[in-house]
């Protein structure tokens, strides 16, 4: 039986662990477009039912090879003993690399050595290292989107790269945003790239920039990158395609680009600077918008247009290659961390596409539409595909897996200089809750759960059963109950990070790396305790669809009228006579 088990759980992680695409919203606020100067690099993985922990991965010396696991996104997405506890997860079986980098290739990249790693926080991808390194990724199509092949053959190379891995190791290696561009292009160029094309936005404490890959179908010219820097005092967003477009030459401080990039463009007749000018990066190698039309767009619209209204930027483009939303802006009032939140808990409130109004939303404003089989594969694009309709696509949907918001302060103490503010589950009904960049540990409620089983312990099961409870009277609830809750925690959070300002200074590394740690942990449990308490009270207050307060009489709340006039409810049976 033993053994039979063994093979069962084999046969289902291997079906699990398959590559899917994730539809997320990333975005960048610089020093001079936030409030207290802060840089800003967010990120929502929407990543549906997938692997939802945030997980801390330790150092460690780099010694001989460096392994290179495939792309997954089902619990558990990496299983190994060699990056901390939280990965070495009993039951299933080791995950097997792609192929190895050796270190001594890194550091060629990097030219210089790193002989330990450094500590990062893990996700579907890397988040920060506690060099205040930041990571924030999207999924966008491609031309050319192959799968992995890590042997290399005549007319077949070698691809052992997605996005998931180079953030990994530009993590681990790497102390700015330039340094991560250089070895994650480096490490494309020479060991290939598959899959869908991706955009992973990179900053460090000074300096942004837009890292946007993908493959190509040719041996020599295999892969291609571009790089573009945000301009300080600027917004940027991106949903599931590409945004980087004129590829510009000569301007190394601002962007940069792949040696593959031109010449295979030109041999696969993809683009000709000759006949066509200036490569259009987003053009050249990619269909456009993910899925249907505006699935990408009217989230970069939405986005800017509350970042900046004074723009008047419209909803509506001529076609997937519009150039009417800029690459970034300036915000109108400067971004502070609630203003970023609220941005991540967006449905298009207030405008033509609010999803919190009509008959979809059904009697009490759920914005949440949930995908059916008749939507085809909602996280890739496919040519043949039939629309049998669309609902509009808002930044944040029912299949988040965890949003996050990666801060480096720049007037705090170098212990509490970097924090990532991460909330499980769906953004609109989660709570950011801090852990600074250089703490010791993770708590174990974060770095836990299997989305496919019920566990009580596991963060993100919190917030994932209120979030579902909450559609039962969605605005009531959110309104009434979750946000004023939401709000309660994370303004004391915010409070108690500038309080760590103060009990780090004038400590030692280690009793201010306690410090941090232990705060992170406290808060955390605060979060957890407070969202079990208040999962509970819901229960209770919305039992069988009354308003059921302590004391009693339960109240009976029924339907709002103007949807009971969009129902057969005035033709019931309101007296004996036969109509």
């Amino acid at each position: 039986m033993k053994r039979l088990r063994h093979l069962l759980l084999a046969a289902l992680f291997a079906v699990l662990a398959a590559p899917q695409a994730l539809a997320c919203t990333t975005m960048i606020a610089t020093p001079g477009a936030t409030a207290d100067g802060s840089m800003m690099v967010t990120h929502s993985d929407d990543d549906e039912l997938g692997d939802q922990r945030l997980v801390f991965v330790p150092a460690k010396d780099q010694k001989g090879v460096r392994k290179v696991y495939p792309e997954a996104y089902a619990y558990p997405r990496i299983v190994t003993d060699d990056r901390g506890p939280a990965y070495d997860t009993k039951g299933y079986p080791p995950t097997e690399a792609l192929g190895t980098v050796p270190y001594a290739e890194i550091w060629k990249i990097l030219g210089r050595e790193q002989k330990r790693s450094f500590t990062y926080f893990d996700g579907n991808y890397g988040i920060m290292n506690e060099k205040n390194l930041m990571m924030g990724e999207c999924t966008n199509a491609a031309n050319f989107e192959p799968k992995a092949n890590p042997t290399a053959s005549s007319g077949n190379p070698q691809r052992i790269f997605y996005s998931s891995e180079l953030s990994r190791i530009a993590l681990e290696n790497c102390t700015t945003a330039r340094e991560a561009i250089k070895l994650m292009g480096g490490l494309i160029e020479k060991y290939g790239f598959y899959d869908t094309g991706e955009t992973l936005l990179v900053a460090d404490e000074k300096e942004a920039w837009v890292f946007e890959m993908c493959a190509l179908p040719d041996s020599r010219y295999h892969s291609a990158w571009v790089a573009k820097r945000v301009p300080d005092g600027e917004y940027f967003v991106a949903a599931n395609t590409f945004r980087i477009r004129e590829v510009i030459k000569d301007d190394p401080d601002n962007f940069q680009y792949s040696r593959l990039l031109i010449p295979g463009l030109k041999k696969l007749k993809w683009w000709d600077e000759s006949k066509q000018g200036p490569v259009d990066w987003l053009r050249a190698v990619s269909p456009g918008e993910y899925n249907h039309p505006y699935y990408s767009l009217r989230r970069v619209w939405r986005a800017m247009d509350r970042v900046n209204p004074d723009l008047g930027l419209s909803p509506w483009v001529k076609d997937t290659y519009s150039t009417d939303y800029p690459f970034s802006i300036p915000p109108s009032t400067k971004l502070d961390l609630a203003k970023v939140f609220a941005l991540y808990r967006d449905h298009y409130e207030g405008t033509q596409f609010d999803l919190t109004k009509g008959v979809a939303a059904g009697p009490y404003g759920d914005p949440h539409r949930f995908v059916g089989p008749y939507d085809g594969n909602q996280n890739n694009v496919d040519a043949d595909k039939k629309f049998y309709g669309a609902w509009e696509r808002a930044i944040s949907v029912f299949y988040q897996g965890y949003t996050f918001v990666c801060q480096t302060r720049p007037n705090a103490p170098e212990y509490t200089k970097g924090v990532v503010w991460f909330g499980p589950d769906v953004s609109a009904t989660t709570c950011f809750a801090p852990f600074f960049s250089k703490m010791a540990q993770l708590p174990k409620p974060y770095q836990s759960g299997d989305p496919q089983a019920f566990d009580p312990s596991s963060a993100w099961w919190h917030f994932d059963l209120l979030a579902n409870w909450s559609r039962l009277n969605f605005q009531r609830i959110t309104k009434v109950d979750i946000e004023p809750v939401q709000q309660q925690l994370e303004s004391a959070a915010m409070d108690g990070v500038l309080a760590m300002d103060e009990a780090v200074a004038g400590k030692s590394d280690e009793e201010a790396r306690n410090i941090v740690t232990e705060f992170g942990f406290v808060n955390a449990g605060q979060v957890l305790d407070t969202w079990r308490d208040l999962t509970f009270a819901i229960f209770a207050k919305y039992s069988d669809g009354y308003i059921n307060l302590p004391g009693g009489p339960a109240k009976a709340i029924g339907y709002p009228s103007d949807w009971l006039d969009k129902t057969n409810y005035a033709d019931g049976p309101v007296s004996y006579d036969i109509k």
